[in-house]
């Protein structure tokens, strides 16, 4: 087995970052959200956090490290076809990063997440809570947006599912993919197709600020409003 270093830390830190913020949107609003007073308060800035990831990970795809960046693992419809046919034939070209199949789970995935968390914006419980542009929309298009927000929460749910199940599928394989997101580190017994040129896997640290600094200020801004 080789060793390969694929995911940076910025990469770690949004995954888990985002796993957290994501569960806690979630307990918030589906159970009592004890010990929160206000459970749809805490449901809000969760969602604001995750809009804050979500602005660093979108920038960091197209200017982050190799096996963050999305021209990296989105392949085309017959590249992905292609690799579909190889894994039912259970002869699949390793990938270290994403393989194309699980590549266009992660957009379909950070799509889903990036409208859960803008159309949460203007929303109202009509009780306690209005969202910061609750008020720019008006009742009759927030209530549309509180349906389609609800929707897509289930489909999050069966998103969030294939993934685990995914992850699980991999480690029966014996490709232990959440260590991997922990350390950064794949292990591997062939060279892997997707693999960079020299000094292409290096972090950007210039861009990495650039992409911090705007999920923060989008965090900040939010919570402030």
């Amino acid at each position: 087995m080789r060793q390969f270093f694929v995911w940076d830390i910025f990469v770690r830190l949004f995954h888990w970052g985002l796993v957290a913020a994501v569960l806690m949107a979630f307990y918030t609003m589906e159970t009592r959200g004890a010990p929160f007073l206000f459970p749809v308060e805490v449901h809000a800035q969760a969602g604001y956090i995750v809009l804050g990831l979500l602005a660093f990970r979108w920038l960091w795809g197209l200017l982050g490290s190799y096996y963050a960046r999305f021209s990296t693992f989105l392949a085309g419809p017959s590249a992905s076809l292609s690799y579909v046919k190889s894994a039912i034939k259970r002869t699949p070209q390793p990938y270290a990063g994403h393989n194309p199949l699980g590549g266009w789970m992660v957009v379909i995935m950070l799509l889903s997440l990036t409208f859960q968390a803008l159309s949460g914006l203007f929303l109202s419980d009509d009780i306690f809570f209005q969202a910061p542009f609750y008020g720019v929309v008006g009742d009759e298009l927030s209530q549309t947006l509180m349906g389609w927000h609800r929707l897509n929460a289930n489909v999050l749910l069966v998103l969030m599912g294939l993934h685990v199940a995914a992850v699980l599928v991999h480690w029966l394989m014996g490709e232990k993919l959440v260590r991997a997101m922990v350390t950064g580190v794949k292990s591997l017994s062939h060279p892997p197709v997707d693999r960079p040129s020299a000094g292409e896997g290096q972090v950007r640290w210039l861009w990495a600020l650039v992409a911090v600094f705007t999920g923060i200020t989008v965090t900040v801004l939010l919570i402030a409003l």
